[in-house]
């Protein structure tokens, strides 16, 4: 009989995570979050709209409930440290899903928000933390180092999380080597296409709940609307008619759809796209930084496989008419798309076949914000928009952190880099 080898042995005696613990911890987080609701969306709208703080609570929840099945489906190890630096457009739903549960299975998760989002994130912990068990409390450090000061903690880390862009992603693994296991989320444009088969009033909704979700700044919003030429005046239509009555007021109106957006460099990138295409503007086109507005613009471009827009903030609505879903696919082949690939949202376009537009996770009649779950992967195959480093290298696919620390350490093969 031969003998196991040393990396199964390591991997077969390795800590786990404490299940009955951990459903008892979820439970006790998600009656913080019940208790909290009322101070959780009051900090909440200093970013987000009133319907988009509450909806973040409610995936939250999701989240928290859905913690002890994601740890007992992934298998993962008790980690040591992981360092986390948080998006800038989810204050709640971001610290739940990459701090609070992985506290449930690390001793430490260093928080490192942007700058941007620091003085609500600390809100959120503030009031989640009054409400969890003590021990899981201080499990979650929250630090004030700038990005060069950080990067010797991430070192340190057995797994370094971190939203933004893929050049500062990239800064900061050059920094802290290879050691770590590293999860890199960044921008992608999620194109929602408007197949000659949706039903216009369907489609319409399904685009203005998608793109108006916090008025557009959250990183799930189409940047691209393609539109098969069947239906594209009927959607055009209709968005600039739904356009010219949306409610605009302040974050806590609970009926407003559109609010002063939170960032001034959101408004000046808005205003320059609109200022670079304005023969392209159909309805709105107006921005004013003074006033952190932007209207809601809906422009109507060619049929270009060589639109490639910048990531956009606000209620911009860009519409690329199509009638070959090849033109799709030689959008979506385009070097810059590979690498940001993430949700294509697919209406009644049944000649797309497949799971994938380039590396982008077709959603059949969906958009991204009706699926992602926060305990399983999300994401698509593009590396600057979804990548976990392996081997040295980025390698795209939907992520979940449980799940890539616990195949780092998989049984067949031993610990993974």
């Amino acid at each position: 009989m031969t003998q196991p080898s040393m990396p199964v042995l390591e991997s077969v005696t390795r800590p786990w995570p404490d299940l009955e613990a951990a459903h008892e911890r979820a439970t006790g987080a998600a009656a913080a979050l019940l208790d909290g609701r009322a101070a959780l969306l009051a900090a909440l709208t200093r970013l987000a709209t009133c319907a988009g703080a509450r909806d973040e609570l409610l995936r939250s929840l999701r989240t928290v409930a859905g913690a002890p099945w994601e740890l007992a489906r992934t298998g993962v190890p008790q980690l040591s440290r992981v360092s986390v630096v948080l998006p800038q457009d989810t204050a709640l739903s971001s610290y739940v899903r990459h701090c609070l549960v992985p506290a449930l299975y690390c001793d430490e998760v260093v928080v490192r928000p942007t700058p941007r989002i620091r003085e609500t994130a600390l809100e959120v912990h503030r009031i989640v933390s009054r409400g969890l068990d003590p021990a899981l409390a201080a499990r979650i450090r929250f630090t004030d180092a700038g990005q060069h000061d950080f990067a010797p903690v991430c070192a340190e880390s057995d797994a370094v999380v971190f939203t933004g862009s893929a050049a500062a992603g990239g800064k900061l693994m050059t920094e802290i080597g290879d050691g770590p296991l590293f999860l890199l989320s960044g921008p992608a444009p999620n194109p929602l296409v408007v197949g000659p088969r949706a039903e216009p009033d369907a489609a319409c909704r399904a685009v203005l709940r998608a793109r108006l979700y916090n008025s557009g700044q959250h990183r799930l919003c189409p940047d691209v609307l393609f539109v098969h030429r069947l239906r594209l005046d009927a959607l055009v239509e209709r968005l600039r008619a739904e356009l010219s009555v949306l409610t605009v007021g302040a974050r806590s109106w609970p009926d407003a759809v559109l609010t002063a957006l939170t960032y001034g460099e959101a408004v000046e990138g808005a205003a320059r796209f609109l200022a670079e295409h304005a023969d392209r503007v159909v309805a709105g086109g107006g921005a004013d930084p003074e006033r952190m507005q932007v209207e809601p613009s809906l422009l109507v471009f060619d049929e270009d496989p060589g639109f490639h827009p910048p990531a956009l903030s606000g209620p911009l609505f860009c519409v690329v008419p199509y009638e070959d879903p090849e033109m799709l696919r030689c959008w979506a082949r385009h070097p810059l798309e590979l690498e940001r690939g993430m949700y294509a949202a697919v209406l009644g376009e049944p000649r797309l076949t497949g799971r994938t537009l380039g590396t982008a996770v077709v959603l059949r009649d969906a958009t991204p914000f009706d699926t992602e779950d926060g305990n399983l992967p999300c994401g698509g195959y593009g590396a600057h928009a979804s990548g976990v480093r392996r081997e040295g290298r980025m390698v795209g696919r939907p992520l979940l952190l449980s799940q890539e620390a616990a195949l780092r350490n998989t049984v067949t093969t031993g610990p993974l880099r």
